[in-house]
């Protein structure tokens, strides 16, 4: 188990604690970031026990079946596969999501945008606020403020039916069904489904990579994740201002938006200035947990 082409866990006699060091030294080699942390994540899914608990489990044997399960999972992981793909599901807040090529894996980032509808006293002054979520993916955004926010009703959309019956399972599996609607704009006209300006808050995480940049992600995020929710347009901007635009017609007046950028691409100035341009008032970036200007924020201005 020395070389770069022989998976761990071939032998069933061994212990976690052996089973853990081999995977995260294969997968180490293998060049995958935080190895030992996605051994650990492999192995408590197949113990089913809190990651923390590992250390306590160390010198037990793995029986023979989850010995073979592990050598599948990190051979997978290790061959460039998302480990959140391999696990099949993945913590978004206080959820744990189905997560599959379908949409984009939730990002801890994102965590952040949920958060600052949250902060937002006068949105949490509203008793039965109505949020749309532009790109909803596995539903990590809808399905958080519904679960955080008693009374909201969430509205997700998202140009993918695959990623639609994704967050439609997840919605289910998380007794969420009836406080979210899931809706594709492209086969559903917005006008007719919602009255403008009946909308409290806009959120959304638009894809927003620039098109030549997309070329260059890293190999895994090219081969298991989908293209059209990454890919922002030449600029990366051309969805979050067609986004941007609709929000000034739904949104009632001193309606809010908060919007996820490239914050790599320093898209919180023309963004910015984007939304002052159609008629946003108080608006503002936020840093997220990296301390990158990764969120905007503004308020639809009275009589707009």
């Amino acid at each position: 188990m020395d070389n770069n082409t022989t998976t761990p866990a071939a032998d069933a006699a061994k212990t976690v604690g052996w089973i853990l060091d081999a995977s995260a030294d294969f997968l180490g080699r293998r060049g995958v970031e935080s190895a030992r942390l996605a051994a650990e994540h492999l192995a408590a899914r197949l113990l089913r026990c809190p990651r923390l608990d590992l250390q306590a489990k160390r010198g037990l044997a793995m029986p023979p079946p989850l010995v073979e399960a592990m050598r599948r999972g990190v051979a997978r992981v290790g061959s460039g596969e998302p480990l959140q793909h391999v696990l099949g599901q993945w913590g978004f807040r206080n959820l744990v999501l189905k997560t599959d090529r379908r949409a984009l894996v939730p990002r801890p980032e994102t965590e952040g945008l949920v958060q600052l509808l949250l902060d937002c006293a006068p949105l949490r002054a509203v008793k039965q606020p109505r949020i749309i979520d532009y790109g909803t993916g596995t539903g990590c955004i809808a399905l958080s403020l519904a679960s955080e926010i008693p009374g909201a009703k969430l509205i997700g959309l998202d140009t993918s039916d695959e990623a639609l019956a994704l967050a439609q399972e997840n919605a289910a599996a998380l007794g969420l069904a009836e406080r979210v609607v899931f809706l594709n704009p492209a086969a559903v006209d917005l006008a007719d489904v919602l009255e403008p300006g009946s909308i409290d808050a806009v959120v959304a995480n638009p894809p927003y990579i620039p098109t030549d940049a997309c070329a260059r992600l890293a190999d895994n995020v090219r081969r298991f994740e989908p293209m059209a929710a990454l890919d922002g347009g030449p600029d990366g901007m051309e969805i979050t201002r067609q986004i941007i635009e609709e929000s000034t017609m739904l949104l009632a007046s001193g309606g809010f938006i908060f919007l996820e950028i490239g914050a790599e691409d320093d898209q919180a100035r023309p963004l910015g200035r984007y939304l002052a341009d159609v008629g946003f008032e108080g608006v503002r970036a936020h840093r997220d947990v990296f301390g990158k200007e990764r969120f905007l924020s503004g308020v639809l201005a009275a009589g707009l």
